[in-house]
């Protein structure tokens, strides 16, 4: 008789596959990268099939890795209407959320897939700012519910610690270039402080080459390489090598995510929101 597929291991396979790599895999699905690790083994053993393959860029599925993953999806799909269907949400609504544009590209999107399954009548609306906008565009009631990182005092309770990385183009050594060239994000960005802090606790000579609120410009920068930077792990690219203290650059503090929340009662489907986001993106400090 044939096994069962789990569904948290079906989860972790399909991370591993869409984002490359079992280190960004991991804050997608809120593991540790050994425990999707172990995942990805135990699957293989209950298959009896190796299903992905390390090359010097990414992890890619075999042959049979990508014919479970079309399975896996369609069973994951399955079990997210299957949820929905038996619940059965009352609340109905639409939810302005505001993100910055480095957790929306990575962070995000699986998490809002998740909530979408459980609450299909809900209608989440994206704005995409840095945090310190958001927290303006919070206290000017211009969106409900805001997933911001933490600025030196700022009173919000911390949700997760993420950690903040250097990033590099995998066929380029800019790290041993001096001043050392680096990619920032704009003025008043939490990681840009924790960056800029670093080299100059360190004493490292450096001059920014590119300056934005955009991700996608920082790795178009860092992938031509004209830069390293630094970002947040749920953030990198596969086209990216993660780079650090082996060549010479220093510790980065970790980054601290948290939530705001507009002043009063607010609609049904914004407190089911922020419930659902506290709950998914909660990890220990």
């Amino acid at each position: 008789m044939a096994k069962p597929l789990d569904l948290d291991l079906l989860t972790t396979f399909v991370a591993v596959v869409e984002t490359g790599s079992f280190s960004s895999a991991a804050p997608r699905i809120g593991r540790s990268q050994s425990a999707v690790s172990m995942q990805i083994q135990r699957l293989e053993q209950i298959l009896g099939k190796q299903l992905l393959v390390r090359t010097p860029k990414a992890v890619i599925p075999t042959a049979v890795g990508l014919e479970l993953l079309t399975h896996a999806r369609q069973l994951l799909k399955l079990s997210e209407t299957a949820w929905a269907s038996v619940t059965q949400p009352e609340e109905q609504g639409c939810v302005r959320l505001g993100v910055p544009d480095d957790y929306a590209a990575f962070l995000l999107p699986p998490v809002l897939a998740r909530f979408a399954a459980e609450h299909p009548l809900v209608t989440v609306e994206l704005v995409c700012e840095p945090s310190a906008a958001l927290s303006r565009a919070i206290e000017e009631g211009r969106i409900d519910v805001a997933i911001v990182t933490r600025l030196p005092d700022q009173p919000i309770k911390v949700l997760r610690r993420e950690p903040l990385v250097w990033v590099a183009s995998p066929s380029s050594a800019t790290w041993q270039e001096d001043p050392l060239p680096v990619a920032l994000f704009e003025a008043g960005c939490a990681a840009r402080m924790r960056v800029v802090s670093a080299l100059g606790a360190a004493g490292r000579p450096f001059r920014c080459t590119y300056s934005s609120h955009s991700l996608l410009g920082l790795i178009a920068a860092v992938q031509a390489g004209f830069a390293v930077a630094g970002l947040a792990l749920c953030s990198v690219p596969p086209s990216l090598r993660i780079i650090g203290q082996r060549e010479g650059l220093p510790a980065l503090e970790d980054l601290e995510i948290g939530l705001l929340r507009q002043s009063g009662p607010g609609s049904v489907a914004a407190g089911r929101l922020e419930d659902f986001l506290q709950r998914t993106l909660s990890r220990p400090s």
